[in-house]
Parts: C-alpha cells; sequence; structure tokens
C-alpha cells in the first residue's frame, strides 16, 4: 500500500473497527438485571470478557457488507457537488474488495 493513501486508510481502519465489533459478545437485558456492580458485566467494574471468534467466512462477509456499504452511499451521492466523496467512497470499496481477491501480481 502507498504512503499517505487515504482512501485506504480510511476504509480499513473502519473496516477493522467492524471487526471489533462483530467480535463482541452480545449483553442480554436479563443478565444486566439485579447483579451487584461489580459482577456488572458492562459499566464500572466490567473485566475483560471473552471475545467471539470469527470464521474466515465471517471476515469476508463483514469485509463485503462494510464495501457494500460504500457503494450504496457512493450511488446515493448523484449531485455534482458530491462527486469527489463518491469517488473517494468507490475508490474504498476497491481497495476492499482488492483484499478479497487476493494480493495483486508484482
Amino acid at each position: 500500500m502507498r504512503a499517505r493513501d487515504k482512501a485506504a486508510v480510511s476504509a480499513l481502519r473502519a473496516t477493522l473497527a467492524a471487526l471489533d465489533n462483530a467480535e463482541a459478545v452480545p449483553v442480554g437485558e436479563d443478565e444486566l438485571r439485579g447483579v451487584a456492580l461489580e459482577q456488572s458485566p458492562v459499566g464500572a467494574g466490567t473485566t475483560e470478557a471473552a471475545r467471539r471468534e470469527l470464521s474466515e467466512r465471517d471476515v469476508i462477509e463483514v469485509v463485503r457488507a462494510e464495501a457494500g456499504e460504500r457503494l450504496d452511499a457512493a450511488a446515493q451521492l448523484t449531485a455534482p457537488a458530491h462527486a469527489d466523496r463518491a469517488a473517494r467512497l468507490r475508490a474504498e470499496a476497491d481497495v476492499l474488495l482488492g483484499f478479497l481477491d487476493g494480493p495483486e501480481p508484482a
């Protein structure tokens, strides 16, 4: 990746955050009721909880979803004033889809 490639950096940061969110274990409301503060799974007194392990298929689905969101948003930006933003979203989607297609030949 080239240095200062803003589209790639932005796409990768957002996708890493989406993957981190996908690994989070959901906490139900029932688990939050009637628990002492120090035993609470969220908030003050919280310790690290086990995270879900994503399969390769899960990771691919998250990356595809992130790319799809960018392409959908770019398609909605039809005004000429938004042409730069739409181009950047398409570039970000291309970066993500490039990872799914494999490494580029040297």
